[in-house]
């Protein structure tokens, strides 16, 4: 069994973050394992406060992963802080694992911020050279590239930007977009489309991490980049469109909606 790692923040309400990470991992038929950076005390309508984890807990946890344990593919999510993402940073030079899928999470689906923004040039020079991939929507590729998204072209041109930061691939997620649901991701020649139809739902906590996981859990389980994006983005869709009527803001999607119905498909 193919085993990913999930180095991200915990979600108590079980939606995005950790929880959505170990979820989507469990539907792929792949082994998820965690490291968790900070506890989020957070719900469908609100994040209530963070305690972060030190440093030192977030860099004994890769250890512990590392020191026993092969590694196929690492998502990484939610580093609110300079001091865990120097550490994650530190870990990831030391153990160099493969298929490393960073998703640059900078605020919940309310809006509350999740990174402090000092942070977010440390992100760039530290963090984003190790991502085989990076997933930022709109906003986040707004704050990296440092240039105001309106359409297409401009995604395109965001997507340029954040590749040549260091990055062997970017997707940027066109959902916070009006119109269908479009993401393109650029390899530093070729760009690929993927588009779905808008879902009318409030029901979208935790749609990033589930992304992001679903393409990393495709990685390990041995597909080329563009198949990885293409298959994880048929599952989101569908994770979205079956979202679950829980808590009284933005529900969370359906990480096993498929796997209830057609039973788990080892690839």
């Amino acid at each position: 069994m193919k085993k990913v790692l999930s180095i991200a923040g915990s979600d108590c309400s079980g939606g995005a973050g950790i929880q959505a990470d170990l979820k989507t991992f469990s539907a792929h038929g792949v082994y998820g394992m965690s490291v968790i950076v900070s506890v989020v005390a957070e719900n469908t309508s609100r994040v209530i406060d963070i305690q972060d984890i030190t440093p030192d807990m977030i860099e004994k946890q890769i250890d512990a992963v590392f020191e026993d344990i092969e590694v196929d593919a690492v998502k990484i999510g939610m580093l609110s802080t300079v001091a865990c993402m120097k550490a994650v940073a530190k870990k990831l030079e030391q153990y160099k694992p493969s298929n490393i899928v960073i998703d640059p999470v900078m605020y919940a689906k309310n809006g509350c911020p999740l990174m402090k923004p000092n942070s977010i040039d440390t992100l760039i020079k530290l963090v984003l050279p190790y991502a085989d991939l990076l997933t930022p929507n709109i906003p986040e590729a707004e704050k990296i590239a440092n240039l105001k998204i309106n359409n297409v072209e401009d995604m395109k041109a965001a997507a340029k930007l954040i590749y040549d930061m260091g990055c062997k691939n970017v997707l940027v997620k066109g959902g916070h977009a009006i119109g269908d649901a479009l993401d393109i991701l650029y390899n530093g020649e070729d760009f690929y489309y993927y588009e779905s139809k808008r879902i009318n739902t409030k029901n979208t906590h935790g749609t990033g991490c589930t992304f992001s996981s679903a393409i990393t859990s495709n990685l390990a389980l041995g597909m080329p980049m563009h198949t990885a994006v293409d298959r994880a983005k048929k599952y989101i869709t569908g994770a979205i469109k079956h979202s679950l009527e829980i808590g009284k803001g933005n529900g969370p999607t359906h990480h096993f909606y498929e796997l209830y119905n057609n039973g788990l498909n080892i690839h």
